[in-house]
């Protein structure tokens, strides 16, 4: 599934919601919703389902952390979600890299390109709130998220 096909599915009581400006938020969700098909791969293997359900977990955890940051009143508190969200699509990434063996290379690619444009986006907003500058160095990213 291409990221404009499933945003046209999208009920419109999500999009209408000023959350869905955030574009961190949006790929959040569709990260997570192209991840059950990788998850229900995963826990049909006996072997890997505690990896199915911490991936989905991970994955499901990002945009609940900025949808609950982005509600917050105070860039204080703001910035605490955000980074667990930081945390969480991080998480995911790491689960992904350890499923390559399990799932086919261009998803493996796909997904996790899509999560390091996640986490630059959170990198940006962190420190936003915080009003300070994270001590990690970014870099610039070049991403296709319609692979």
């Amino acid at each position: 599934m291409k990221y404009q096909e499933w945003e046209a599915t999208v009920p419109e009581a999500i999009r209408g919601d000023s959350l869905w400006r955030v574009k961190a938020s949006r790929l959040a969700l569709f990260s997570c919703k192209i991840g059950w098909l990788d998850v229900t791969k995963l826990f049909r293997d006996g072997r890997t389902r505690s990896m199915s359900d911490q991936l989905y977990r991970a994955l499901s955890s990002i945009s609940a952390n900025i949808a609950e940051g982005y509600s917050r009143g105070t860039s204080k508190e703001r910035a605490h979600f955000y980074e667990y969200a930081l945390g969480s699509a991080r998480e995911a990434r790491d689960w992904y890299y350890k499923a390559d063996e399990l799932l086919p290379q261009p998803v493996v690619a796909h997904r996790t390109t899509l999560l390091t444009e996640i986490i630059r986006m959170l990198l940006v907003m962190v420190p936003d709130q915080r009003g300070r500058v994270l001590k990690e160095e970014t870099v610039a990213y070049e991403v296709e998220l319609d692979s």
